[in-house]
């Protein structure tokens, strides 16, 4: 039965997360030799620290490794929040430092225009739209993504902070209910 929850959760995943990108990625990442030697719950932790993965495919990558939940919602949001400091406090350095390059400044570029892209209603509703924009586990949006709007847009830090975290907080139960909580439900009725 454990294997038809597990395998339920991750379809249920894929349907959540558009053609189950995600999934894929954390399925690969999990079956690597390297990822196999080390404990499950650092899986989940470097699969966390991610972008596009972050919080969601921690939570995926728990489920299919069999970590306890707590455990694994404990390290996801962790995993998801270590960088965020960093990209506040360093990632414009590094883009003007990468844009003085012909084929770093491209990559920058395309980075800030697809981050961009995505911005409107953060700049509508600010910290409510950064924190929905983290918050809501869909491909292309998260707590990397939403610092890196945070700095580019010039929002407020402290707004911004409180955005992301409680984003990240409300993509980890999300998440917990898809991978934990839907396949116990779908389970009583198997």
């Amino acid at each position: 039965m454990l294997n038809k929850i597990r395998f339920f959760s991750a379809n249920a995943v894929s349907t959540a997360d558009e053609a189950g990108i995600t999934e894929k990625i954390v399925k690969f990442m999990v079956g690597l030799p390297l990822l196999g030697a080390i404990p499950a719950e650092l899986v989940v932790f470097i699969i966390s620290l991610f972008p596009i993965l972050e919080c969601r495919g921690g939570m995926i990558a728990a489920s299919l490794l069999g970590v306890n939940y707590w455990v694994a919602l404990l390290i996801s949001i962790v995993g998801n929040l270590l960088p965020i400091p960093f990209i506040f406090l360093f990632i414009e350095k590094i883009f003007n430092l990468m844009k003085k390059t012909k084929f770093f400044g491209k990559i920058v570029n395309k980075i800030e225009e697809k981050a961009m892209s995505k911005s409107e209603k953060i700049t509508k509703y600010k910290k409510w739209g950064l924190l929905l924009f983290v918050g809501i586990p869909l491909p292309g949006t998260g707590a990397w993504t939403g610092a890196l709007l945070a700095v580019l847009l010039k929002l407020n830090l402290k707004d911004s902070v409180f955005s992301i975290i409680f984003g990240v907080l409300m993509a980890a139960g999300i998440m917990s209910f898809i991978t934990y909580g839907l396949p116990w439900v779908i389970s009583l009725f198997i």
